[in-house]
């Protein structure tokens, strides 16, 4: 009989095995609903709660909370001290860091509209340039010119990249816009007049 099996698959050498041990035992054989069988388990995945201490391309903004791949936190963020996993401690001084900076972004906008408000009340910048034949001036009155006056009259210092000016060669009224913060944009009046 031994002879057999071994020319036989594995499966029927399997329940071939099993008939010849419940034989030799004396005892029942086991129904088929009483087998126990083994069932394949899925692959766990492995995922940490991470916060990211600072911004990476494809993955997140600095303070981001996020599920990532145990390997990927071990190996890459963690050694190069991107990220860190999250604790309780860890997510209020988080939450108090995000508050202190919404806090300083609303200060700095209310400081950029308070100034634009008194721009706007000032009144018209006059600007004086050689002039030419009719309307014309000689030159053109930059950016910078505006910056300049705005030292002059008022003792404020303005950057001159915010400062958007249409073309001015002729005399007459103008609008510049100052752009104070992304959501703060201020109007101011020029007079250009020749001498």
């Amino acid at each position: 009989m031994a002879s057999t099996a071994t020319s036989l698959s594995w499966s029927s050498s399997f329940c071939l095995h099993n008939y010849t041990l419940a034989k030799t035992t004396n005892s029942e054989t086991p129904k088929l609903s009483e087998r126990t069988s083994i069932v394949a388990q899925k692959k766990a995945k492995k995922l940490r709660k991470i916060i990211l201490k600072e911004d990476i391309t494809q993955l997140g903004k600095k303070g981001e909370l996020l599920d990532v791949k145990a390997g990927f936190f071990r190996n890459y963020l963690l050694p190069l001290g991107k990220a860190s996993i999250v604790t309780p401690a860890l997510i209020k001084e988080m939450k108090m860091e995000e508050d202190r900076i919404e806090a300083e972004k609303q200060q700095v906008k209310e400081e950029a509209a308070q100034l634009a408000r008194i721009f706007e009340t000032v009144g018209a910048f006059k600007v004086k340039r050689k002039g030419g034949k009719g309307k014309q001036i000689f030159g053109s009155v930059t950016a910078q010119d505006l910056v300049d006056i705005i030292k002059a009259q008022i003792q404020r210092d303005v950057d001159k990249k915010i400062v958007t000016l249409p073309e001015i060669r002729e005399t007459g009224e103008y609008v510049a816009e100052l752009k104070l913060h992304p959501e703060v944009t201020a109007r101011v009046r020029l007079t250009v007049y020749a001498n």
